[in-house]
């Protein structure tokens, strides 16, 4: 069988993946963020990027590669809860089914600020706003929704105002950063424990990543072209990302683990 790789198919990820040319032997297999999750659990990948909710709750169960990470310290502007009332009056939002961390992640805020808001799992963008005070939207919809809703795009996502088109967008990671002053970690890469990834494998995702972020202009141009995005602030927007899961972004996710109850992060580092 070859050796199956789990990616995710979104703008973020593409500075790790647009390089990457799976040689013979090896699988690319793309999902959302839950799908992956259930297939490295299951077997049906071998080695995957997988969200730190579930690489968290699995306590041990997998192994993470020491130094690949999805994170940021500050805003991730592919994360967002668009909404219709202030923050504070929120009581019903609707959150999308394609990540389980960004979903927890609203929840622990809305919890620290004691905003008692239900969620709801529904398949909705912003038209859902005409039955939701607020709707959870990641990744490349999230992004395209909050360029649409701009009058004109600018060329640093900095300038984007914070209720552009009449809506409040606020960035999860952003609230994150406000209240802990540390990255967060959305995904790692990992394998089951016990099971040890080839080092041809791990090699090829390092020159993947040096050749994406080396030539971060040409992936931001092609993902501009696949979103319909200007280029400028795709590029800002990769060149936001952390890649390498350095001691912040690690401090980042213990935090995480210790604020939505999973204890005893570091034994997690099985690497």
């Amino acid at each position: 069988m070859p050796y199956r790789i789990g990616l995710p198919h979104y703008a973020n990820t593409a500075p790790l993946v647009h390089f990457l040319e799976a040689p013979r032997g090896v699988e690319l297999r793309f999902g959302v963020p839950t799908e992956l999750n259930r297939w490295l659990a299951e077997g049906e990948v071998d080695l995957s990027l997988v969200s730190s909710q579930f690489y968290l709750e699995a306590r041990g169960a997998l192994r993470a590669l020491p130094d690949f990470s999805v994170a940021v310290l500050g805003a991730v502007y592919s994360v967002n809860l668009f909404h219709k009332r202030p923050w504070d009056e929120l009581r019903r939002i609707a959150i999308t089914s394609e990540s389980a961390t960004s979903v927890r992640l609203l929840a622990h805020l809305l919890e620290r600020s004691g905003v008692p808001a239900e969620l709801e799992p529904a398949p909705v963008g912003l038209e859902g706003l005409e039955s939701y005070d607020g709707v959870l939207l990641i990744g490349d919809r999230a992004l395209t929704a909050y360029a649409g809703l701009l009058e004109h795009t600018p060329a640093s996502v900095h300038d984007l105002p914070r209720r552009p088109g009449g809506h409040y967008v606020t960035d999860l990671a952003m609230q994150w950063f406000r209240a802990t002053r540390l990255p967060f970690v959305f995904a790692l890469w990992a394998t089951r424990a016990g099971e040890q990834p080839p080092p041809e494998v791990v090699a090829l995702l390092r020159r993947a990543r040096r050749e994406g972020l080396g030539r971060l202009g040409e992936v931001a141009a092609a993902e501009s072209a696949r979103l319909g995005i200007p280029a400028p602030l795709l590029q800002h927007y990769l060149w936001n990302f952390r890649y390498h899961l350095e001691p912040p972004d690690r401090l980042g996710l213990a935090a995480f683990a210790e604020a939505v109850g999973l204890l005893g992060p570091e034994e997690y580092w099985s690497v």
